[in-house]
């Protein structure tokens, strides 16, 4: 009768071990916001968001997808020159902003230019974590958001 319970024991601290490590071992914990798509008024858009990291680890935005574009691509800018980049890292309690004249996304080979009011999906896809599903509502062309950008 004792050994289930001695084994049972070792099995729970165990597992209490193996949960205690260094912060490789966190997780990320991300939210988006602040999400908008200014009015295309060619064959591409922009668009722009926030994507905030609670949790423990960085993690990084490696790509995205949109059923609206025949493909999206994740921009840098760097010294005001703007370039694909494959990634661009969330920092562990911080937040990675997708910016006008800053890092952005590329909405390439639209399918269908949205309007004013509409929102478009896209899958936000990271190194480590779950893909993320966000709706982005698109705004006049001339917009400048007050707050969060």
């Amino acid at each position: 009768m004792r050994r289930p319970a001695a084994t049972a024991l070792i099995v729970a601290g165990a597992l209490a071990l193996a949960g205690c490590g260094g912060s490789d071992d966190g997780t990320a914990d991300l939210s988006v916001g602040s999400a908008y798509m200014p009015q295309p008024v060619s064959d591409m858009a922009a668009g722009f968001l926030t994507i905030t990291n609670e949790g423990d680890s960085t993690d990084r935005l490696t790509s995205v997808s949109s059923d609206v574009a025949g493909q999206v691509t994740v921009h840098g800018t760097v010294d005001g020159a703007m370039r694909e980049v494959e990634a661009l890292d969330i920092p562990a309690h911080g937040s990675l902003v997708l910016e006008s004249g800053g890092n952005h996304l590329m909405f390439e080979q639209l399918k269908r230019r949205p309007k004013q009011g509409q929102k478009v999906t896209a899958e936000l896809r990271f190194d480590r974590s779950a893909p993320v599903t966000v709706e982005i509502p698109v705004k006049p062309a001339t917009y400048v958001p007050k707050t969060g950008h």
